[in-house]
């Protein structure tokens, strides 16, 4: 079978998500995982947007020796020697060089002729080149680009030293039909891109829902490269889905007849991580990886699928890092059943690690008659994600009353990085209202709650409650999240959670709007 290349840009076009920012540490810890993955490329960022991004390119481009390290550059003479510094040294680089246009792009964007937009886009792969060896070039809004006109900046991208050409489906417009098309005609009208191994690649958003389904219209279609996001995050409804694509293939072998070099067995846990860092929830239902996704739940279902696993499920949960069953865990659990049933569920952590999740484990089957999986999971990324995050301020105590004729009032006791401790009190329309209000006159920080979502993380009266908020403070849109068996509690450490992001942001100011801004009036 032939292999499809895979190209992650998680770091990169799924960052952007609203909410989505990563830090360097938590950049590099994906970047680890997607190697371990088998991803063949990892888009790492946008060098020219930001100093972190910049340092994470280069720590991760310098570190990684098993997959190619790219970095995304307009076809901007600075941001294409930002990208080229931020790789240099580095043992499999890729500089990724993009250039609008589509009709409207070109008259409302840009503002040029194609004969300048070529002439830009040739100028910059060949300065590209002048760096690395391995150059991909994107006509942005390619998939709504006059066909004609994208065989000519092909040839063009081609005749300039690029090896990789993307064409992109940039605002999720195409049809699989239209999409499979395009390749078709590009590699018709260009016989140099299969005679010379010039690897065509496919780029997909989910404005429709189709980016899966164009991704495989591509490489039924002669593209040997698809770029895609870890739980499809990424701009707007996101991008093709990594998990979805690849399993599309495993599974429907005989359709497709093409493989990837991803080890599906990591799927699940790789998922999990990103959703974890990034604060972006897996809907239930989400293919391959959601918590639906190998759940059965009506009575004919159940009954075919304790018949014959296969009547229900076309695939093995355990194919992508997902163990077939529930094991149910209690307060007479040992240390060892604990510790394995984390090993099962593809994740690997240290004895110190495994000591401090044993004690919160035992606290929480005191107060729950099971322990889940998922309560499990939850305790895991809990932990990882306190490892991970800056606490500038923590939850000490929480008092609040609440009744029919009873004003809801709120008392909460912070201690902050000094520990030193601090408690006030404030009233609300609720109680969660009123601690919310308590929380920000403590950390004399105040922002708008966008989004507040709660869910229970299994069934049962005594199951742990996940709260997960967005705040925005100022032009800033974080995510937080909270778990525990108390609710209220589970707000107040989410709302605290997102509070402690705002900071930590504006303790690093970031320049990546007033860089793009720059950037783009160059470009104009």
């Amino acid at each position: 079978m032939n292999t499809v290349r895979i190209f992650d840009t998680t770091l990169r076009d799924g960052e952007q998500s609203p909410g989505a920012s990563l830090n360097r540490a938590e950049k590099m810890e994906i970047a680890r995982q997607l190697q371990s993955l088998g991803v063949n490329v990892i888009e790492a960022g946008f060098p020219i947007t930001s100093n972190d991004d910049f340092e994470a390119v280069r720590e991760i481009s310098h570190e990684l020796r098993e997959a190619t390290v790219c970095g995304l550059s307009r076809c901007v003479v600075k941001d294409v020697d930002r990208a080229g510094e931020a790789l240099k040294g580095a043992p499999n680089p890729r500089i990724h060089v993009f250039c609008a246009t589509s009709r409207i792009h070109r008259e409302h964007k840009l503002k040029k002729a194609f004969d300048q937009i070529i002439e830009i886009s040739v100028n910059s792969i060949q300065q590209a080149r002048s760096y690395v060896d391995d150059v991909e070039f994107s006509p942005e809004d390619g998939s709504r680009t006059e066909l004609n006109y994208l065989v000519d900046i092909t040839a063009a991208a081609i005749e300039a030293g690029a090896t990789t050409i993307n064409i992109p489906d940039t605002v999720g417009y195409a049809t699989p039909e239209e999409y499979g098309h395009i390749f078709k005609h590009v590699r018709e009208q260009l016989p140099i891109v299969d005679d010379e191994g010039i690897v065509l690649s496919s780029h997909c958003h989910n404005d429709l829902g189709l980016a899966v389904a164009n991704s495989l219209a591509a490489v039924m279609n002669g593209a040997k490269q698809v770029e895609c996001t870890i739980n499809g995050i990424g701009e707007r409804a996101g991008n093709a889905s990594l998990e979805e694509f690849v399993m599309a293939l495993a599974t429907r072998s005989d359709a497709y007849n093409l493989n990837t070099t991803i080890d599906t067995k990591k799927l699940y846990p790789t998922s999990r991580m990103v959703s974890r860092l990034t604060g972006l929830m897996v809907q239930r239902n989400k293919a391959i990886i959601g918590e639906n996704a190998f759940a059965h739940e009506a009575g004919i279902h159940q009954d075919g699928y304790l018949k014959e696993r296969t009547t229900y499920e076309i695939m093995d949960p355990k194919e992508v890092g997902l163990p077939d069953s529930k094991l149910v865990l209690g307060k007479h659990s040992g240390r060892h059943a604990f510790k394995d049933r984390i090993t099962d569920l593809g994740y690997t952590i240290d004895a110190d690690t495994i000591d401090r999740l044993f004690v919160r484990f035992k606290d929480l089957a005191d107060r729950k008659k099971n322990v889940y999986d998922e309560d499990i999971e939850v305790l895991l990324e809990t932990e990882l994600d306190a490892t991970n995050r800056v606490e500038m301020w923590k939850l000490i105590n929480l008092q609040f009353t609440s009744g029919t004729n009873a004003l809801p009032t709120a008392s909460v006791t912070l201690e902050d990085e000094s520990g030193h401790r601090i408690t006030d009190a404030s009233v609300g329309d609720g109680p969660i209202d009123a601690i919310y209000s308590t929380i920000q006159r403590v950390t004399n920080l105040s922002a708008e709650l966008l989004e507040y979502n709660i869910r229970a993380v299994t069934g049962g009266k005594d199951a742990q409650g996940e709260v997960t908020v967005e705040l925005r403070h100022h032009d800033v849109r974080v995510r937080g999240r909270g778990v525990s068996t108390d609710i209220v509690e589970a707000s107040a450490r989410a709302y605290l959670a997102a509070i402690n992001r705002i900071r930590t942001m504006a303790s690093k100011p970031d320049s990546r709007t007033q860089l793009l801004n720059e950037a783009e009036s160059n470009n104009a």
